[in-house]
């Protein structure tokens, strides 16, 4: 599924660039600029934004480490990345962006990502015999359900979010339209009805659901990656 198309033109060319990568470069650029200028100075007394930096850190690497165990502390930075950039492509919706994650080809590219993990430190932990033996587990007749069950990963991982997110987007499009409709029908000019009613709606939608969605993700990416080396 394709976002909407923004043209950049280049002479004796036309380069289209949708709105779902140009949103995830945005997204991408303020990351990275949080990155550097979250850790460029830090003080052995933390205070102002180093504190919130630490908090945000120290939460990540526990919920790891309550999740997976201590000994796979080294899965903590892409789970962290993953947690952050899911959520930002939720929340930026707010400032009236639309989500990567409206976008299967964005949710698709997460799961695919997971799985490659979970399927290389499979065959890592486990050996490629170990791993394959996995498959005829608890016994031989089960190899073609474990073998759906685990291609059924990627897919259920992609589409959650991206079912979430597109239907929270869908509703809040439709009820604008609505309390447009019904603003002209009491003969008000302008939309006033859109203002304030739609907020508790936004309240959930936009940052329930998409924190919301974007831990889902990364505890479904942890307890894949955790079975698949225990």
């Amino acid at each position: 599924m394709n976002g909407p198309k923004i043209m950049f033109t280049i002479p004796n060319t036309s380069i289209h660039v949708s709105e779902t990568v140009t949103t995830t470069w945005i997204i991408m650029i303020g990351l990275t600029l949080f990155a550097y200028f979250g850790t460029r100075k830090f003080n052995k007394v933390p205070k102002g934004f180093q504190n919130f930096v630490e908090l945000l850190v120290d939460g990540l690497y526990s919920i790891v480490k309550q999740t997976m165990g201590e000994d796979k502390m080294r899965f903590a930075p892409y789970i962290g990345s993953l947690f952050l950039f899911f959520m930002c492509s939720n929340l930026i919706g707010l400032l009236g962006l639309r989500s990567p994650t409206t976008d299967l080809n964005t949710t698709l590219a997460w799961a695919i990502i997971t799985f490659g993990m979970v399927q290389y430190n499979g065959v890592k932990s486990k050996g490629l015999g170990g791993y394959l033996k996995g498959f005829l587990e608890p016994i031989p007749a089960m190899l073609p359900l474990n073998i759906v069950g685990e291609l059924a990963n990627p897919i259920s991982l992609s589409f959650r979010p991206f079912g979430n997110i597109t239907g929270g987007m869908v509703i809040m499009m439709l009820l604008y339209q609505l309390l447009a409709y019904l603003s002209g029908l009491i003969g008000i000019g302008i939309p006033i009805l859109q203002v304030g009613i739609p907020s508790v709606l936004h309240i959930y939608f936009d940052l329930f659901s998409g924190v919301l969605q974007a831990f889902i993700f990364i505890m479904l990416t942890m307890v894949f990656v955790s079975s698949a080396i225990d």
